[in-house]
């Protein structure tokens, strides 16, 4: 219990408004549920959410001390108080989740409790799965990232014997990522191998398609095949083989077919004219490939998972999703 007097600076606040600020972890909907219970006193009784507190009133707030501290990416999970996943699969290792385009993975340089990490630590912390406070250093962790404006399967690992083995796998390049893509144009040819050098550019955040291996620059390889073509767009699955930074969006603008929606590499004429202002692109599909031992995920070799609710392909396409391959 902590209890709180209040100043002549906090009068004439509501009681909630007041209790948010000074318990910034607590979740709206559990400040809420804690003034019916009457958790959250005022002057020794229960209170509502609109009292309006004057100076020199005592609070007591029944709230457990985690909710008390400094917000900050490691306990960002407190603050979500229902969590939004998608989950595509779940067992005693893993979980893969359908990351939703808009949502980060992680804090982006600013504390948010509104990421896909915090998410899913809020959802095993509230299950019991995960407990902070019995744990030494160990926290649910992703396997792989996806740009923000990007969808797709992310894996996060529940233990760190998961997380050891899955980043190993990932490295390795045990784990084929199949991609969708809405691409301007009709690729030619229809299926076939992107190669080429990317090159980054750190301070704009993008990256170039070299024909010829140079200094800092990275050899890409995508292969791809083209789905369908209908009014213009074309609807493209993609195989990375290699993993650089937006390898898909680049090496398909370089090739005369940028992706829709994409303000970075592609056409801003054609996206005005569809009214988009992010890439269609989701990472759809995984297949988990071991081809070493794989301890306590061995299980999951040989399976594929997919993601078949996809926006921009219902809009676009007449396509009826096809059986995993």
């Amino acid at each position: 219990m902590k209890e709180f007097i209040v100043s002549k600076n906090d009068a004439n606040q509501r009681l909630d408004r007041f209790v948010a600020k000074a318990v910034p972890l607590l979740p709206e909907s559990l400040l809420q549920k804690y003034i019916r219970l009457k958790r959250i006193k005022l002057n020794g009784k229960g209170a509502k959410r609109d009292d309006r507190l004057k100076e020199g009133d005592t609070l007591q707030l029944y709230i457990n001390d985690e909710f008390f501290d400094v917000p900050t990416e490691e306990n960002a999970y407190l603050k979500v108080g229902t969590p939004r996943l998608s989950i595509v699969y779940e067992d005693e290792n893993i979980i893969l989740t359908d990351k939703k385009p808009g949502m980060l993975c992680h804090s982006d340089g600013e504390w948010s409790y509104d990421t896909l990490i915090a998410n899913i630590q809020a959802y095993l912390y509230q299950k019991g799965e995960w407990n902070p406070r019995g744990e030494n250093s160990f926290a649910p962790a992703l396997c792989n990232r996806i740009d923000r404006n990007t969808g797709g399967i992310v894996i996060a690992a529940k233990n760190a014997e998961a997380l050891r083995i899955m980043n190993e796998k990932i490295k390795n390049r045990e784990i084929d990522k199949y991609y969708l893509c809405a691409v301007c144009g009709r690729p030619n040819p229809k299926e076939g191998l992107l190669r080429g050098w990317i090159f980054k550019d750190s301070s704009k955040n993008q990256v170039f398609i070299k024909k010829q291996s140079c200094p800092g620059a990275k050899e890409a390889l995508t292969e791809y095949r083209t789905l369908q073509t209908k009014s213009g767009l074309s609807l493209v699955e993609c195989r990375l083989l290699t993993g650089r930074t937006h390898q898909i969006r680049a090496q398909m603008a370089a090739n005369g077919t940028p992706l829709l929606g994409d303000g970075k590499y592609g056409s801003e004429r054609v996206n005005r004219q569809y009214g988009e202002k992010g890439q269609a692109l989701y990472s759809y599909r995984l297949k988990f490939s071991f081809k070493t031992e794989a301890g306590i995920l061995n299980y999951l070799n040989g399976r594929s998972f997919s993601v078949q609710n996809i926006d921009f392909v219902k809009k676009y396409f007449d396509f009826d999703f096809f059986v995993d391959k």
